[in-house]
């Protein structure tokens, strides 16, 4: 084994995993697409700025890049892959693609996430709960008007199913 390197189980979409040889200082998104072979989430920024990183981590939305992976040893993490356990697609990635709110793709997996934890959460968001929700995430595509309509398709849809 290297130098300064830990063996550690991370739990991610229901399942543990063990990361070996890892440096204790790698990011759960490193982690997730390197290690774990989870490219879901996507790294642009680094600093936290863009949320195409998002998961949720212990029922928060959180941006992986900012999070070290080895603080996560016992948390619950759930990316854009552990969304759905039977490969269908979810109310809010149906209304994405619906409603135009993927142009290049690479903030949706991030927005997916944040408005997922939005609607678990808040079932009937205002646009200002939409707003607050996504705030994190930025698209240079859309100008975010396709995006607030896949939200309103998705709580109409999740709405008519319950």
């Amino acid at each position: 084994m290297m130098p300064n390197t830990e063996i550690y189980n991370l739990k991610v979409n229901g399942k543990n995993h063990e990361v070996r040889d890892a440096w204790v200082g790698e990011s759960l998104l490193y982690v997730l697409r390197e290690r774990l072979g989870l490219p879901g989430s996507k790294g642009a920024c680094e600093q936290g700025e863009c949320g195409s990183c998002t998961v949720i981590m212990d029922g928060q939305a959180v941006c992986s890049c900012l999070v070290m992976a080895a603080t996560a040893i016992d948390a619950e993490i759930k990316t854009i892959e552990g969304l759905t356990t039977d490969g269908a697609l979810t109310e809010v990635q149906d209304a994405f693609i619906t409603e135009g709110g993927v142009q290049c793709g690479f903030c949706t997996p991030g927005l997916v996430v944040a408005i997922e934890h939005l609607l678990d959460n808040n079932q009937s968001p205002s646009e200002i709960e939409i707003k607050e929700a996504i705030s994190g995430n930025i698209c240079r595509c859309t100008g975010y008007g396709r995006i607030f309509e896949a939200v309103q398709t998705a709580v109409a849809t999740r709405r008519a199913g319950k």
